[in-house]
């Protein structure tokens, strides 16, 4: 998995992905207005398309259907290891949560539990059978397993300000940002 500095996208392509997020049941044509009136960046609706086609390819992003919270609960699952059995099992088990429907997030942690995972179920019965199993498979594996439920998800989305973060990185990125934000100033 490539880290957050392994990607060389250019600032005008960072604001045309913060729009997308921020926009993202807009046409190409609307995205291609929003983008040239917010930000001064004037680009064909088909040259948006092709932007965000190669961005994708790139890997810079992923197009994914997220449903509803309320759908499902949502658990925190932290795993410890045994290590003496680590060797030979941990990349079975690796594989099995990576390829997991119920795993939404899976992330090493610094702490005692290294693997953790944000997982969701329609019924606490349905994750207690998960456990069940996942003990039966990988029980060699694990020193510790703590579950918590999350009770109530507050927020569950990625908000577009966040690729600000990426602009300000760059003179060309922070010019795209003071264009912005001087428009939505002037619409106040």
């Amino acid at each position: 998995m490539p880290e957050p500095d392994d990607f060389d996208i250019s600032p005008r392509d960072v604001v045309i992905l913060k729009v997308r997020v921020e926009h993202p049941t807009v046409s190409t044509r609307e995205l291609s207005s929003i983008l040239d009136e917010e930000y001064d960046i004037s680009l064909s609706h088909n040259r948006i398309n092709e932007i965000l086609r190669e961005l994708s390819d790139a890997g810079a992003f992923r197009e994914t259907i997220l449903p509803a919270k309320e759908m499902f609960r949502h658990y925190l699952f932290r795993i410890a290891f045994h290590y003496p059995n680590f060797e030979d099992e941990w990349e079975e088990c690796y594989w099995d949560l990576v390829d997991d429907p119920h795993v939404l997030l899976f992330f090493n942690a610094d702490s005692d539990y290294h693997w953790q995972l944000i997982t969701q179920f329609r019924s606490d019965e349905q994750m207690g059978r998960w456990i069940h199993e996942f003990f039966k498979t990988h029980g060699e594996l694990v020193s510790r397993f703590h579950n918590t439920q999350l009770h109530k998800v507050h927020k569950f989305q990625t908000d577009a300000a966040v690729f600000d973060d990426i602009l300000v990185e760059t003179e060309e990125g922070r010019s795209y940002l003071e264009a912005h934000y001087d428009d939505l100033e002037r619409e106040v």
